[in-house]
């Protein structure tokens, strides 16, 4: 659930999006703290993948020597949360992660003044620990960032489904534009300091190389945390993707840009700012809702500069939150809350979020899958009845 949907050229804080687009009832939000009970509100869901197999995952610390952290001072270097999704053998009884880990998505809340019990906050459909389903061919591989001010699990409705289908999938918190909980406890919330998508885009070649060494055996976690068997050797570090949302999407297209590793890149609602005036000769395919070609010039002059195979879809009715866990998410906190059918529609628009949910769960694994597996299918082609509200901007 991000609570900082950047529009325009000013990002806006969580508090002045909570406040302008989904005030919350004070009697109901007193009451939303109360820890859940057997009478109480369940957890918030997400929905289950649709692949064949069960999703595995687990968290790395990470230390990239090469950067110092611009806040930590002198003798700190950039320090990185990511985790792998991929598909796995057996899940068995292992224990299913959190969407967010508790001090990160207590400290959102609070930061946000959004007034629900971090108690409630979802499991995803991975499973801590689990070994790596293995069929003698390498895992295709994808990275992930996030929006300003968000963190790695603000996508896990698309991650998951693509680790379902066999992808191994690297999500990453951007350290200082990210709610994110290391491993000593330690919570980093965004701060005064710029982060910018060119530095974005360095936590991602960044992760390229841990997708390399792992890929070589190699370990990239600073506590050396065991590994789920299987992993060591399992990605493919030469048929690699890249999503992102928001300024994670205008970072994917810088990553591509500086860095051919990556073979093919999703934006998920990116505004492309600051302006991009290179070429990029891959495919690239962009899920716009308010940073459209129409409404933004840099989003426009990215297109032109578009020499692969380049699509662009829009589904009636989204907004800027509308491809993302908020689509499922924000209605049931509502429902917890109180708050109106309007203030929900202000968060998420009106697509219906069952559509957003399949529409997220579709479009960019056949994206993916045509680019980096080179499978069929026709659901890119064009228009399709099963998705009527989805358009294909020419």
């Amino acid at each position: 659930m991000t609570i900082t949907p950047s529009i325009g050229q000013k990002p806006m804080t969580r508090r002045a999006v909570l406040a302008g687009a989904a005030a919350v009832p004070l009697g109901a939000a007193s009451r939303a703290w109360a820890a859940p009970t057997a009478s109480g509100p369940a957890r918030l869901r997400l929905p289950l993948p649709t692949g064949p197999y069960p999703v595995g995952t687990v968290p790395l610390h990470l230390v990239d020597a090469s950067r110092p952290d611009p806040v930590a001072g002198p003798g700190h270097h950039r320090e990185l949360m990511a985790s792998v999704w991929y598909p796995a053998r057996k899940a068995g009884d292992l224990p299913r992660a959190p969407w967010m880990t508790e001090g990160a998505l207590r400290a959102l809340l609070a930061d946000a003044g959004f007034p629900l019990d971090p108690a409630l906050g979802p499991l995803t459909a991975g499973h801590v620990g689990a070994p790596v389903h293995r069929t003698g061919h390498r895992l295709p591989v994808i990275v992930y960032s996030h929006g300003s001010g968000s963190h790695r699990g603000d996508h896990t409705v698309m991650v998951q489904e693509l680790a379902s289908h066999g992808y191994a999938v690297v999500t990453v918190d951007h350290t200082h534009d990210a709610f994110t909980e290391f491993p000593d406890g330690r919570v980093v919330t965004p701060d005064d300091f710029p982060m910018y998508p060119r530095d974005f885009a360095a936590d991602l070649r960044f992760l390229l190389g841990c997708v390399e060494g792992l890929a070589a055996g190699r370990n990239p976690d600073v506590d050396g945390k065991p590994l789920p068997q299987g992993l060591l050797g399992a990605l493919d570090p030469q048929c690699i993707g890249a999503f992102g949302w928001s300024k994670g999407g205008t970072a994917t297209a810088l990553t591509m840009l500086a860095d051919r590793r990556v073979r093919a890149g999703l934006s998920i609602d990116g505004p492309m700012q600051p302006t991009i005036t290179a070429d990029l000769d891959r495919p690239f395919m962009m899920m716009t809702a308010v940073f459209t070609r129409a409404a933004m010039p840099d989003v426009a002059e990215f297109w032109t500069h578009l020499r692969g195979r380049r699509l662009n879809i829009q589904a009636d009715g989204a907004v800027h939150n509308s491809y993302g866990d908020n689509a499922t998410l924000i209605p049931q906190a509502g429902k917890i809350l109180g708050m109106t059918d309007q203030q929900i529609q202000d968060w998420i628009g009106t697509l219906d979020p069952a559509r957003s949910v399949r529409i997220q769960q579709a479009y960019p694994l056949a994206f993916f899958d045509r680019h980096l597996r080179h499978r069929g299918g026709r659901l890119l082609d064009g228009p399709s009845a099963a998705f009527p509200e989805v358009k294909f901007l020419p």
